[in-house]
């Protein structure tokens, strides 16, 4: 059964109601929040990561993807562990998880030992994310209670990316970069001893679990992105990079065929028949790629580049989660009017351009005249994207396959950002080397005898106007692919999708909050 079930009429009979509606529902929206926060929260503190424990440029992106692709691969079969083993032990599980892997995580002392904890962090945030969603009809009544419950939830989820940048600034800044991982542990704790509590128990169904598509899917998107992130390093020709290509293609066609095969399948691909559905999946694979470029690549910019504290860092993002809240709002009160379309397509446009807007990033360029213009209209963009997206993601879906429908939206979104991230990461380093080749003459000129000899061993100093030219040039070469990569979700706005305003669910725009 898929987590779409636990959205039926009314919560499963053998699920008794807990007295505390409110503690319960704080329970849910604090899991919820801090798995949401977490993509964001690590972000602001890279830098100090990448310099304490010795990361490179390119494999610095490493810390997103091995989280993202756990997260995003297993999603679909963590909502399905939670529906045929009982939705509350699940979720405990899964957040105890995710607890001891932030520990790990913040006492990490080395770059593999971090990574080893992010992947296990994107593997209990995909096991306690859906069933948190899922829980909700567990414990609330159908009707405006549990319209309400969603409406939080909703809202918790919309605000996580936000905290997240000023909490990892916070930390970072008066504590220590360690701190972005800590904070989760008492959380963690905290929820799981409160969960028996407050939150009632589901019914078990029956069911079996879909590892073998599962494993396949992830462990071919894991060889993709090594794939790519390993020829930024050591080339196209090199022979692991060329294996893992190979690897990541195949086990990715053992998917296709092991999911056409299974009676449950966690991907059911009938879904993909729907040329709307599939439209909106293919956008959101393009965009992600392009938003997770930006937290990125932005973060580093605006700290390593123009020099802002990793608080500071943390505020000069808040524009964008503004411009994205405020665009949502808007696509989501004249959806029914306007249709989807016309939505898809204006926000790609604006997000072509601010994309490309960023491709003119320059080492002397500030925060407003090089970041806050491009970044505004591509949240903007971002914004009257998503709620349409959504929508179309579960229109005309059979109400079992629901939850199915919306856990592939998600999984694409982070999936899609793993890969984009992967590819921008190689383009980046091609373009930083060119440049650095480029660069040396000058800096030579100008070095002293210790700079000229750790220049030929390790590059430009940190923090000098040749490595802010380097960096600067890099970014804004990776984000030609991101601008390119929104050219194709425009395209797919304007031919691929055809649906119109009577296409969408009757209810569908009023209960979106992003």
């Amino acid at each position: 059964m898929a987590v779409s079930e636990t959205l039926s009429k009314s919560a499963p009979p053998g699920a008794a109601r807990r007295p505390n509606k409110g503690l319960a529902l704080t329970v849910i929206a604090a899991t919820q929040l801090m798995v949401v926060l977490d993509a964001t929260i690590v972000n602001i503190a890279l830098p100090h990561i990448k310099l304490a424990l010795g990361f490179s440029d390119t494999s610095l992106s490493w810390v997103i993807n091995a989280y993202t692709l756990a997260f995003g691969g297993l999603l679909l079969l963590g909502g399905r562990i939670g529906d045929i083993l009982g939705r509350r032990r699940v979720f405990i599980v899964g957040v105890l998880l995710f607890g001891l892997a932030s520990l790990i995580g913040g006492i990490a002392q080395d770059a593999g030992m971090l990574l080893a904890a992010r992947a296990l962090q994107g593997i209990g945030g995909a096991i306690c994310s859906p069933t948190a969603f899922a829980l909700i009809a567990t414990n609330f009544e159908e009707g405006p209670e549990r319209n309400r419950a969603f409406g939080v939830f909703s809202a918790v989820a919309g605000s996580g990316a936000a905290i997240g940048l000023l909490a990892g600034g916070a930390l970072t800044e008066y504590l220590d970069w360690r701190w972005v991982f800590f904070v989760n542990v008492p959380i963690a704790i905290l929820i799981a001893v409160a969960a028996p509590r407050f939150i009632s128990e589901s019914e078990r169904q029956d069911g079996r679990f879909d590892v073998p598509g599962a494993l396949t899917s992830t462990l071919g998107l894991v060889g993709l992105v090594y794939g790519f992130i390993r020829a930024a390093s050591d080339g196209w020709s090199d022979g692991l990079a060329v294996v893992s290509f190979a690897a990541g293609i195949v086990l990715i066609l053992a998917f296709v065929v092991i999911e056409r095969r299974t009676d449950q399948p966690i991907t059911p691909l009938h879904l993909f028949r729907n040329r709307n559905r599939t439209g909106g999946l293919i956008m959101m694979l393009c965009l992600a790629a392009a938003m997770f470029g930006i937290f990125f690549y932005i973060t580093i910019f605006v700290q390593t580049v123009i020099g802002y504290s990793p608080l500071k860092a943390g505020v000069a993002f808040l524009p964008i989660s503004v411009a994205i809240i405020i665009a949502a709002q808007i696509a989501s009160a004249f959806q029914a009017k306007y249709g989807p379309k016309l939505f898809m397509a204006s926000g790609a446009l604006l997000v072509t351009v601010g994309l490309t807007w960023l491709t003119q990033l320059k080492a002397d360029s500030g925060y407003v005249t090089g970041v806050l213009g491009p970044t505004v209209v591509f949240g903007f963009g971002m914004g009257l994207i998503f709620v349409p997206v959504m929508l179309l993601a579960v229109a005309g879906v059979a109400g079992h396959e629901t939850g199915a429908a919306s856990g592939l939206l998600n999984s694409t979104q982070q999936i899609g950002g793993a890969l984009g991230l992967s590819i921008l990461t190689t383009v980046f380093s091609s373009a930083a080397k060119d440049e650095s080749k480029a660069q040396f003459p000058d800096f030579m000129a100008h070095a002293t005898p210790e700079q000229a000899a750790a220049a030929k061993s390790g590059g430009f100093p940190v923090g000098s106007q040749w490595y802010s030219a380097v960096l600067a040039h890099g970014i804004g070469q990776a984000f030609i692919v991101g601008a390119a990569l929104a050219v194709v979700a425009l395209l797919t706005a304007l031919f691929v999708v055809k649906a119109k305003a009577s296409d969408l669910p009757a209810d569908g725009a009023a209960g979106i909050a992003i």
